[in-house]
C-alpha cells in the first residue's frame, strides 16, 4: 500500500471528526428549545454586524408567559416559546439574527431603516400574538417590542438598553411595539440594574402600540 492509500482513510477519518467538532460547537451555540443563538454566540455576531452596518436592534418580551404556564403547565410554556422561537427563525431567514436571551426574552437584529423598522415591528407583533396549536387547544400569548435603529459601529449594550427601555415603554401601555429614539450615555447600569427595567428611567420613544 501507498503512502498514499494510506492517508486517503485517515485524512477522511480527520475530515469526519472536524465536522462532528463543528456541529457540536454550533449546537453548544444554540438554545435547544427554539434553535435561535444564545446569548453568548448573539453577542459575539451581533457586535460584528453592529461594527460594519446600520441595523435596527430589537428586544422582545413575552406577556402573559407566567400565567400560560401557571395555567397549562410548563409543556404549554416551553410551545408558547418553540412558537416564539419560529417566528424569530422565519423573520431573520435572509439577514438578521435572532437569539433566546433567557426565560421569556428575546433578541433580533434586523436591516432597518428607522421609516422601516415600524414596519417590521408592527408585522412582527402581529405574528407573535397569533394563537399557535397546544395539543389541540389553540393558545396564545402576548408580546412587547422594543427597538431601536443603529448607524454603523454602534455600541451592542448601548443599543440593548435603549431597546429594552423601549419595550418597557410598550408593556406599560399593554404591549405593543415602542421605538426608541437614539442611543443613550454608555452607562450600564443604573444603581446596579440594567436601564431600562422599571424604576430606572424611561426612554424617549415614538411610533406605539400595534
Amino acid at each position: 500500500m501507498t503512502l498514499a492509500a494510506a492517508s486517503g482513510p485517515l485524512a477522511a477519518g480527520w475530515s469526519l471528526h472536524a465536522l462532528r467538532m463543528r456541529r457540536r460547537i454550533e449546537s453548544a451555540r444554540r438554545d435547544p428549545l427554539t434553535g435561535l443563538w444564545t446569548r453568548d454566540a448573539f453577542d459575539a455576531k451581533a457586535r460584528r454586524r453592529l461594527a460594519r452596518s446600520a441595523a435596527a436592534v430589537v428586544v422582545i418580551d413575552l406577556d402573559g408567559f407566567k400565567a400560560l404556564n401557571d395555567t397549562y403547565g410548563h409543556a404549554a410554556g416551553d410551545a408558547a416559546l418553540a412558537h416564539t422561537g419560529r417566528v424569530l427563525a422565519d423573520r431573520v431567514r435572509l439577514w438578521g439574527l435572532a437569539a433566546r436571551l433567557g426565560g421569556d426574552e428575546f433578541a433580533l437584529i434586523l436591516p432597518a431603516t428607522a421609516h422601516d423598522v415600524r414596519t417590521h415591528m408592527g408585522k412582527l407583533h402581529t405574528r407573535l400574538v397569533q394563537p399557535f396549536d397546544y395539543e389541540g387547544t389553540a393558545l396564545d400569548v402576548g408580546s412587547s417590542i422594543g427597538a431601536v435603529v443603529t448607524e454603523p459601529g454602534a455600541d451592542l449594550s448601548a443599543a440593548l438598553r435603549r431597546a429594552d427601555e423601549a419595550m418597557y415603554a410598550a408593556k406599560r401601555t399593554g404591549g405593543g411595539w415602542f421605538v426608541a429614539v437614539g442611543l443613550p450615555p454608555a452607562l450600564p447600569t443604573v444603581n446596579g440594574r440594567r436601564a431600562g427595567r422599571p424604576g430606572t428611567g424611561h426612554a424617549a420613544v415614538e411610533g406605539g402600540a400595534s
